[in-house]
């Protein structure tokens, strides 16, 4: 399959402070092989500037293909990137979160194993290789590790990071499977989806993490922890399909 474009999917809310830096960070990016990029911002109805920042960044950097999606009333992040999923062109869909955390500079690490034929999925793994990372929230860290081991013994694979925000997806892989997730339950109901299609071939490869804490604005928490822990049943014991 030939690869032109990049579809790079951005939910966005109340991240009026990092959202200019980010998408600098996407525009400097030169990925391999020619790919071009095609950055998809759902706003998931922010209350902060948010919407007037990005479409006077839209204004000022045509050179950049931005898509620009606005949700009238908040739906969640899962609903954000359905729409985003819906409206992309390009042939692999890359999943980035709008708050810094994680490095567009890698994005070509992740494109390799799907431009070289090897992959359909590739996840970044927040877990392993050299990378910088964050060292925050041990509760947090035991939490992750045991959604994934629980996510692992279902759907029989052996990631290191089912969490992780970065995936990356052949279009063709993402756009067979139903997600009906609309919140943080992205994650699991992907995983779980996504392996069960006949002879998927998923990757891992590390990534860095320049986690936040809730002072910087993150905005995932221990009830989020337990609709993963409730996704991770239900899509692979109870709602299969």
């Amino acid at each position: 399959m030939t690869i032109t474009t990049l579809s790079i999917i951005i939910p966005l809310y109340n991240e009026e402070k990092f959202i200019v830096a980010l998408l600098d960070k996407i525009q400097s990016v030169q990925l391999i092989g020619d790919v071009k990029k095609e950055v998809i911002i759902v706003n998931d109805c922010s209350t902060d500037k948010s919407n007037q920042i990005v479409k006077k960044y839209i204004a000022e950097n045509s050179s950049l293909n931005i898509q620009y999606h606005v949700h009238e009333k908040n739906q969640g992040k899962g609903a954000a990137l359905q729409t985003g999923i819906g409206k992309a062109s390009g042939e692999v869909i890359m999943i980035q979160d709008a708050d810094l955390e994680y490095d567009p500079e890698e994005y070509n690490d992740l494109l390799k194993p799907i431009l070289n034929g090897y992959a359909d999925v590739v996840y970044g793994s927040r877990f392993i290789g050299r990378n910088p990372h964050r060292i925050l929230f041990f509760f947090h860290s035991i939490g992750n590790k045991f959604l994934t081991f629980l996510s692992n013994f279902f759907t029989n694979l052996n990631l290191s990071d089912m969490e992780t925000c970065y995936k990356m997806f052949r279009s063709d892989t993402l756009k067979k499977i139903t997600l009906k997730e609309k919140r943080f339950g992205f994650d699991p109901e992907a995983t779980a989806k996504v392996s069960r299609i006949p002879n998927i071939r998923i990757y891992e490869v590390g990534v860095s993490y320049y986690g936040r804490t809730y002072e910087d604005g993150k905005k995932i928490g221990w009830k989020d922890g337990f609709r993963v822990l409730y996704c991770i049943l239900k899509y692979n014991i109870f709602s299969r399909k």
